[in-house]
């Protein structure tokens, strides 16, 4: 489907009650969601493809399993607010934060689908205007690659997705069928948990 601003924004931004459920849910039902970043006269935008979810509650594999401290205070923000990490000294990865106040719960964005604002994606990922298929492809398929084309530092760990800068527009509800789930990627423990989810027939997936 060819997008552009007028069609993005007539879509509904999702509400915070959107965000406030078990973190698992809120992971499924982001697939398909389109995440939005306004710098100046620019719209960058993807549609959510791949995601895991971290519970902090009973989950060893999340950031805030031992409690709350400096790095991860915004992983216990409410619902609906923005948690970005900084990993391995290399790459920044965007969390959707879920559940009440002080849970500590959130939803790492795996994958997206590239909508608007691709060629500045494509100058900060590879630095050139005209990409290959497979480099399309690429844009934003993993959490490093998704912070590198949106420009997401720990700067915006903490932002609000109901407000004007960042957002998640709703868009698709898919069904059962349309998603798959593994074991999350890249992790140790806890690796029991099938918390990765993702969408069957996209193009646009981390793995």
């Amino acid at each position: 489907m060819s997008f552009d601003k007028d069609f993005l924004f007539n879509l509904k931004k999702l509400e915070r009650e959107f965000y406030l459920k078990p973190v698992v849910k809120v992971a499924r039902n982001l697939l398909g969601k389109i995440f939005v970043k306004l710098e100046r006269n620019i719209v960058l935008a993807g549609m959510i493809t791949e995601v895991e979810a971290y519970d902090g509650k009973s989950d060893q594999a999340s950031h805030s399993y031992k409690g709350l401290n400096k790095r991860n205070q915004h992983m216990f923000y409410l619902g609906g607010h923005t948690y970005v990490y900084f990993t391995y000294g290399v790459h920044y990865c965007l969390n959707v934060v879920a559940c009440r106040e002080g849970y500590g719960a959130a939803v790492l964005i795996r994958a997206m689908e590239p909508l608007l604002g691709v060629e500045k994606f494509s100058y900060r990922r590879f630095n050139k205007r005209k990409l290959s298929e497979k480099e399309f492809q690429n844009l934003l398929n993993g959490p490093g690659k998704i912070c590198q084309a949106f420009n997401l530092t720990t700067k915006q760990s903490g932002k609000d997705l109901l407000g004007d800068e960042m957002f998640i527009l709703d868009y698709k509800n898919l069904s059962n069928k349309q998603i798959g789930c593994s074991e999350r990627i890249g992790i140790s423990k806890s690796k029991e948990l099938m918390w990765r989810f993702y969408i069957k027939d996209s193009k646009f997936l981390s793995k």
